[in-house]
């Protein structure tokens, strides 16, 4: 390993990762916990989804660089950013992107948003994600849980 690689290496590890960055994931650990331990289905599938959304946070808080837009440009929401930044993550930008909507009808209360099997497979998939986005941050993933 170079000096430079070395220097690159050690910039990015946990140690350098502000504290934003661990705000993002220790909420997206909060949530994840709350959609285990909530008995809404809907309220599940919702605190799953923004759990994902705080993992991604997380992410583009450790990663994404400011640039001083030289006009004013359409915002993007965090999928299309986390497509952007991290484009290993791209596919799981698409599939939380396309939850969204299912998302709003959950926390609008609506019963028949989502199923439990869907809900179950999101609090999964959202706990492999979170479990990702550490490591690739530098940190120990958390214990994966165990959903029925």
């Amino acid at each position: 390993m170079t000096q430079h690689q070395m220097t690159q290496h050690q910039l990015s590890g946990p140690h350098f990762l502000t504290a934003a960055t661990h705000s993002y994931l220790e909420r997206a650990a909060e949530s994840l916990r709350e959609a285990i331990t909530s008995t809404s289905t809907p309220e599940r599938y919702a605190h799953a989804h923004v759990s994902a959304l705080r993992a991604t946070a997380a992410l583009l808080a450790a990663r994404a660089q400011p640039v001083m837009p030289a006009k004013r440009r359409r915002q993007k929401n965090a999928w299309v950013l986390l497509a952007e930044v991290a484009p290993e993550f791209s596919e799981w930008a698409s599939f939380f992107a396309a939850g969204a909507g299912k998302r709003a009808a959950a926390e609008a209360g609506s019963r028949r948003a989502v199923t439990e099997r869907e809900t179950d497979d999101l609090v999964r998939d959202a706990d492999r994600f979170l479990a990702l986005v550490e490591t690739s941050l530098g940190l120990t993933e958390h214990v994966p849980i165990r959903v029925a």
